[in-house]
């Protein structure tokens, strides 16, 4: 095997949890360059919410290690499977997307994939090009090559089945069309969480099946959301979005779990963790967040939100700019007083009147620097008011 071939696997396997085969990624490897084709990397996104994440940028980051080693990268955005809905780890069956939904959220996708991506080795391709075109005809032909007993060893829909919840025949479509996707783009390779490795493995077969050569499996961790317990996630609101304001990235970065700081580090930079343990935590968590700032903003904006960081929690102060919202009038008494929960809500931080009570509960609001304990309050109109929600959200009503 030549140094070069070695080099390129040992950057392959950095990070990641599967490989599989081995053999046959150092076979495809070695005819790639001794053909000089690149490989086709396939790597699917799904469009079911209009940010992409940390979380997201892990398989993202494996992909641009792939297309430095020359190879292409083909992003396979899931329009079409996600009418269906992914299957994968749900205890029971996922809400469909409508197609407007869909298009709304790839609207902004490809200036955040090229954040991290090459786009000249990258190719954006949409699964609706090749499974809207298929005949029922061609739905039985891809169904007859894969048994239910094959899909009942996937975790999640064996214990569906062993607990009596449904299962739709939708859902057993899904493995299979993300299969065909790797048939109609002739994947070398397929990249993604470990939770898309059963879909995996079915596409390897699926390609077979229809003479072509399967994929090799590429599966990278799934990235811990700032809660420290559950998978980065937009639905759960634990996640940091790569196209955040720099000052919301670096104070979202600060707050997570110190236990978290190795992986964030492994998997979404190029710092080796070696390099800072012997940084007190606060300094590591520090040059994580400057780092995150400066990979998807720039270093002037990374310099910025630490100095407004800084200024606001460590000096206690206020920072140099908030968002003015003037206050609707209509809203005050007869005394110029306003109900503090309709006061919460006038910011546009808090959705509904439960959580502006829930936040004053929790006692996650102040008004002028001062506490508010009670939602039963009325707050004596004069302004400025200088609001703050949580840790880190601040507007003044004028």
């Amino acid at each position: 095997m030549s140094n070069s071939i070695e080099n390129a696997i040992t950057i392959i396997e950095r990070g990641v949890a599967d490989l599989i085969p081995r053999a046959d990624l150092l076979k495809k490897l070695v005819r790639s360059a001794k053909r000089e084709e690149p490989l086709r990397i396939k790597l699917g996104i799904d469009p079911s919410a209009p940010h992409l994440t940390l979380g997201h940028s892990v398989p993202l980051r494996k992909m641009r290690d792939l297309q430095r080693l020359g190879h292409t990268a083909v992003l396979v955005v899931g329009d079409f499977t996600r009418l269906i809905g992914d299957p994968s780890e749900k205890t029971s069956t996922r809400a469909r997307m409508s197609a407007e939904q869909i298009k709304e959220n790839l609207a902004t996708y490809e200036t955040q994939l090229f954040k991290i991506l090459d786009p000249h080795k990258t190719e954006i391709r949409y699964n609706s090009e090749w499974l809207t075109p298929l005949t029922f005809t061609d739905v039985i032909e891809i169904t007859s090559k894969y048994t239910v007993a094959r899909m009942l060893e996937r975790n999640d829909f064996s214990q569906r089945f062993a607990a009596n919840n449904p299962i739709s025949i939708l859902e057993f479509l899904y493995p299979l069309a993300q299969a065909y996707d790797s048939v109609a783009i002739r994947a070398d390779i397929e990249l993604g969480g470990t939770d898309q490795k059963f879909n995996f493995l079915v596409g390897r077969d699926i390609q077979r099946a229809y003479g072509q050569e399967p994929q090799v499996i590429l599966t990278v961790p799934l990235l811990i959301g700032t809660d420290g317990v559950h998978s980065m996630s937009q639905s759960r609101g634990n996640y940091i979005g790569i196209d955040e304001a720099p000052g919301e990235i670096f104070g979202k970065v600060m707050s997570i779990p110190d236990e978290l700081m190795e992986s964030y580090f492994t998997y979404l930079t190029d710092i080796l963790y070696q390099e800072v343990t012997n940084l007190h935590p606060r300094q590591r968590k520090q040059r994580l967040a400057f780092t995150l700032v400066e990979m998807y903003h720039d270093q002037e904006a990374a310099q910025h939100a630490q100095e407004e960081f800084d200024r606001i929690f460590a000096q206690r102060n206020r920072p140099t700019e908030v968002t003015q919202v003037k206050l609707d009038r209509a809203l005050l008494d007869e005394k110029g007083t306003i109900w503090v929960v309709n006061l919460l809500m006038a910011t546009g931080l808090i959705e509904s009147r439960s959580a502006a009570r829930r936040l004053i509960d929790q006692r996650g609001v102040s008004i002028n620097d001062e506490r508010i304990t009670s939602f039963d309050l009325n707050i004596q109109f004069a302004p400025p008011l200088f609001i703050k929600v949580g840790k880190r959200s601040f507007v003044e009503i004028i």
